[in-house]
């Protein structure tokens, strides 16, 4: 008889998400993680890494050689449609940056996330594992100098040009995160290319249906739109629809459209000559043998002229590595009509291909295949300003190259913000709308004589701590570290859009805003209106600090310049609209269903605080009564307009008990304890300090003794990187 004892179950750390955590248990529960993902000791690097010191060691023309050598030296196991890699890398650049959406400044490609799930594995990136892969030599080369952040992006700009097409430029600077960004949501469905239209209201079928916002891509797993129509219906004009609000939400105009798809498509082909159930699980999925080598194919040999991807098959033009005008030629040239690809899927071919137009196999030598369009290339020629367009190009292709050159530019760069966190010597010499151009400072800079002659009349201004704070405040936390947009500099506060928010007007800005501009022009320091209103909320914190017993400087670093109206992309910055502000104790009516709380967490993440700053920010804010609409909701202190720890000490008070004022539970009255008599009334960010306990712990130590000088601290670390998130020319 055998004495083994039975296998029992041993789990240790939990590295698993079968292994239940908290999120589990408490779904709805705030989650500061995407406040704690950029930690420091992250990166293989260190904490003290300089990407930009690092580039600067860099060859940059030696870089380039060997990425135009790799584009045709093909490999075995992964054979170069053509002999030339080139189209395999601008997809890999395209979706790379693709990603990117303007109304909350995520995705694109500046920070190497094609390297992590879930990009890694979409569906719409199959088989660019590959790509990264044959790239790989070359990062190895050149280690730290160069991100693959920006190589993944480079990639595609050279394989323009070693076919013969001029770019616009590059701009280097894109520095690599080591893990997936937590904060980006991709959409409500649990499958890949789901067709239930779970992120849209409105109807398919009446052409009324309108993409949730702030997501560009039709479908989970795509980077734009189905090739094959909308949910994989050959439906042109119902392609047109999805496509225009797609390259929308890219932040690209009709013109930008076409040229994109029309320059894009005149390289390469679409892979889909085989069974796609051949097709096996994508990287992160793959087994551990596989190395993250994913869609392992089974059909035949499953690389080159079998290999599947889109689904689709075929190439667009008969010169598929060469910058030409073939695609207008080729799609104004022939009727079309739906037909399947081997892989079962939707595209159109030829009624009849003529004289010209067979396009040479990319594997098979000898072999001659008629052109192909997918559903969205159709709707280039089908709907009615697409079409003309696409004529005008055809006509014109000097029009087509300047113009694709300058989208595929913003395509690569709209993630990057200004043109001042560019690197090398490819940055063109012209300055675009896009990047939110401020102008160059002239003269010398206004030095501490002047900085503190300034403060002083500020201080005697009548200006008091509270519109001094706010007006600084409501300058710079447009600021989104997303895409580097907004902030301080430029003085944009003044301009439109800003101008006509309503939580400008509401807050009185504009006033002070005038006062400072007065106490400007009455000086003869050179300083531009943006730094006045970044040293008046300096003023403005010291004076709240000094009320309540504190001597504190707030470090201020003068240099910033005022742009222009001509300079403001008005349209684009709309997206910018503070909708809510927990800092400010504001939210619009009806703004979003999203708990204030959770958009509290965004934006501070967008604002690049730590969770203690976030934390020291709001309840000092309070303190001073920084609130939108001089309502009292947070107010938790009986001397407004000091920087003290109250706001803590009384939130945690277990005196008072809280209650809400109605079935919302948005709004909240706390009375005391013993007689039931009203103390304050509070919102539901003001309620999660105490409520949530990782917020609690960190409330608990501002309220503790000693705690306020605590809490000055981390408030004037946070608010000077909130004044100075966007002076790139500070740091890298």
């Amino acid at each position: 008889m055998s004495d083994q004892k039975p296998t029992r179950r041993e789990y240790g750390a939990r590295t698993t998400s079968r292994l239940q955590g908290n999120e589990h248990w408490w779904p709805d529960q705030l989650n500061l993680n995407i406040l704690h993902q950029k930690h420091p000791d992250a990166s293989p690097f260190g904490a003290d890494f300089s990407y930009a010191e690092a580039f600067s060691q860099l060859d940059v023309d030696e870089l380039c050689a060997d990425l135009d050598a790799l584009m045709t030296d093909s490999q075995d196991w992964w054979p170069a449609d053509w002999g030339h890699y080139g189209p395999f890398f601008i997809r890999m650049s395209w979706h790379a940056a693709g990603t990117y959406r303007a109304l909350d400044g995520r995705g694109g490609g500046g920070t190497g996330a094609q390297r992590f799930a879930p990009l890694n594995s979409w569906p719409d990136n199959g088989n660019l594992d590959k790509a990264r892969r044959l790239l790989w030599p070359i990062k190895q080369k050149y280690g730290e100098k160069i991100s693959w952040a920006d190589l993944l992006v480079l990639a595609g700009n050279r394989a323009l040009e070693t076919m013969g097409f001029r770019t616009f430029g590059f701009g280097y600077g894109r520095a690599d995160i080591w893990a997936p960004e937590d904060d980006i949501y991709w959409g409500p469905e649990t499958e890949w290319l789901a067709t239930n239209d779970e992120r849209y209201t409105g109807s398919w079928e009446d052409g009324s249906r309108v993409l949730d916002n702030p997501l560009a891509a039709v479908q989970m797993g795509l980077i734009y739109v189905n090739p094959e129509g909308p949910n994989g219906v050959p439906d042109a004009m119902k392609s047109a629809q999805d496509v225009r609000e797609t390259f929308a939400r890219m932040g690209m105009n009709d013109r930008e459209t076409v040229a994109l798809t029309v320059g894009g498509h005149t390289f390469g082909k679409m892979h889909g000559n085989g069974s796609p159930d051949a097709v096996g699980d994508a990287p992160e999925g793959a087994k551990i043998h596989q190395q993250g080598f994913g869609w392992a194919n089974t059909n035949e040999t499953g690389l080159g002229e079998y290999t599947v991807t889109s689904g689709l098959e075929g190439a667009w033009t008969p010169t598929p590595t060469k910058w030409d005008n073939s695609y207008l030629n080729t799609i104004f040239a022939h009727q079309w009509e739906v037909k399947k690809s081997p892989a079962g899927a939707n595209q159109w071919q030829p009624v009849e291909v003529k004289e010209g137009y067979w396009v040479p196999d990319a594997h098979v030598e000898g072999k001659k295949n008629p052109p192909v369009m997918n559903t969205a290339d159709m709707a280039m020629i089908t709907d009615p300003a697409y079409l003309e367009i696409a004529k005008d190009f055809h006509q014109n292709p000097d029009k087509l190259a300047d113009e694709f050159a300058r989208a595929w530019y913003k395509l690569l760069h709209r993630d990057m913000g200004p043109r001042a966190r560019y690197l090398g010597p490819q940055v063109p010499d012209e300055e675009l709308i896009w990047q939110d151009p401020v102008p160059d400072h002239q003269g010398p800079l206004v030095n501490d004589q002047q900085i503190a002659t300034l403060k002083q009349q500020i201080a005697d201004s009548g200006l008091t701590a509270k519109q001094l704070v706010s007006t600084a405040w409501a300058s710079a936390c447009t600021y989104r570290q997303t895409d580097h947009r907004g902030g301080a500099n430029g003085a944009r506060i003044r301009l439109e859009p800003q101008t006509g928010w309503d939580i400008n007007k509401r807050s009185g800005v504009f006033e002070v805003i005038d006062k400072l501009e007065q106490i400007k022009d009455a000086s003869d320091a050179n300083i531009s209106l943006a730094d006045m209103i970044v040293l008046g909320g300096s003023v403005g914190v010291e004076m709240a600090a000094k009320a309540a017993g504190h001597n504190v400087t707030v470090p201020f670093t003068p240099g910033r310049t005022d742009a222009t109206q001509e300079m403001t992309e008005v349209d684009t910055i709309a997206y910018l609209e503070p909708r809510h502000d927990a800092f400010r104790n504001y939210m619009q009516p009806q703004a979003t269903s999203i708990p204030a709380e959770h958009l509290m967490v965004d934006r501070a993440f967008m604002l690049n605080l730590s969770v203690p700053q976030m934390t020291a920010l709001l309840g000092g804010m309070r303190a001073i009564g920084v609130n939108v609409g001089d309502n009292d909701d947070g107010i938790l202190t009986d001397r407004p307009g000091q920087l003290t720890n109250d706001f803590f000490v009384n939130l945690i008070d277990m005196g008072t008990v809280w209650e809400p004022l109605d079935e919302s539970e948005e709004r909240f009255e706390g009375r005391t304890r013993k007689t039931g008599e009203k103390k304050w009334t509070a919102t539901r960010v003001d309620l999660v300090y105490g409520s949530n306990s990782q917020l609690r712990a960190i409330a608990e130590e501002y309220a503790a003794n000693g705690g306020e000088e605590r809490m000055i601290d981390r408030f004037v670390k946070g608010w000077v990187k909130v004044m100075e998130n966007d002076r790139f020319d500070l740091h890298r």
